[in-house]
Parts: C-alpha cells; sequence; structure tokens
C-alpha cells in the first residue's frame, strides 16, 4: 500500500514543525521527492485526525488556511495558529515568510 506509506511519510515531516511555524504542502512534497505532489500531501493532512499530527500548520504556498474546511469548528485551524502566535487575517498567515519553515533546509 505505497500511498499509505507516503502520508506515514507527510506525518513524519508534519510533527516536526516547531511550534510557532508553519510550512506548505508542496514544501513538504519536495523535501520527500515528490515535487509534484502537494495535492497528496493535503489529501495526507485531510486524513491526519487521529494521528497526533499539527495539520494547522500545514498552509497552501502563499500562506492561505486552505485546509480549514477539514477541522471541527468555525475557525478551529486560525485559532490553534493564533495561539501560538501567529496572527491571521482573512484566512491568510499575516508575514508568512517570516513564520515559514523548510523541511529541506531545517530537516536536510
Amino acid at each position: 500500500m505505497e500511498e499509505q506509506n507516503f502520508f506515514d511519510k507527510v506525518y513524519e515531516v508534519a510533527r516536526q514543525i516547531p511550534y510557532g511555524k508553519v510550512t506548505s504542502y508542496g514544501a513538504i512534497a519536495k523535501y520527500l521527492g515528490a515535487t509534484r505532489s502537494a495535492r497528496m500531501v493535503g489529501w495526507a493532512m485531510n486524513n491526519s485526525g487521529s494521528k497526533d499530527v499539527p495539520a494547522h500548520r500545514v498552509v497552501n504556498r502563499v500562506g492561505i488556511l486552505t485546509g480549514k474546511h477539514h477541522f471541527d469548528g468555525t475557525n478551529l485551524m486560525q485559532q490553534l495558529l493564533e495561539n501560538e502566535g501567529i496572527k491571521v487575517v482573512d484566512n491568510q498567515i499575516v508575514d508568512f515568510q517570516k513564520h515559514f519553515w523548510d523541511p529541506a533546509k531545517e530537516l536536510g
């Protein structure tokens, strides 16, 4: 079951995202050597509910909370990010580059 293997790799990377930082679907895909698989990373995040994965820290390439509909509650994704000191306006992270964590640079 190769797809599940990929999901598990995505979860491993997502668990490394530090508190107060975010990364993008594409950055995780690129780190895993699957540059064109950002959408698969998104699917993995959508299915991460019971896996102790900080999915709220994974956003699209410009900092928009595209996965917010997969969280229980109206603004849970935004609230989780704001609890970590990340400001969100109109579903987009303010100062996205300041909060961006690149797994390729941080994990080698």
